[in-house]
């Protein structure tokens, strides 16, 4: 190799080594700059609530799940043929509190999967 081709290496390197801290730098202003702009968009929002500003439980103390028994509440009938059904005639839910809360206990021939050859509720 002859000295030319040395020396265009040695530029290309060097331009090379500029390029990647010229993007370097880039880089880096655009990583300040968004921190910057992040703190601005943080100042501007509003303050956390303080301990007194929080929720704080009832003093029944925490809400528990219910379990109970539920059977369908059937649509009243007007007391009259040409009377209308109101919205305010209905009721709130679509299901009312059984009176009986006792479960349903499985029987022994009453239920079986779908194809498990049972002979299923005789």
């Amino acid at each position: 190799m002859n000295t030319a081709s040395y020396e265009v290496i040695a530029a290309s390197s060097t331009m090379n080594a500029v390029a990647a801290f010229i993007g370097g730098l880039i880089i880096a202003g655009a990583l300040v700059w968004a921190v910057r702009m992040g703190i601005k968009v943080r100042r501007e929002e509003p303050r956390p609530p303080t301990l007194d500003e929080q929720t704080h439980l009832p003093e029944s103390g925490a809400v528990h799940e219910i379990r109970e028994m539920r059977d369908a509440d059937e649509v009243p009938h007007a007391a009259d043929e040409s009377e209308r059904l109101m919205p305010y005639n209905m009721h709130a839910a679509g299901t009312k509190r059984r009176e009986d809360q006792k479960r349903r206990r499985w029987e022994p021939g009453s239920s079986g999967s779908f194809g498990g050859g049972g002979l299923g509720r005789t």
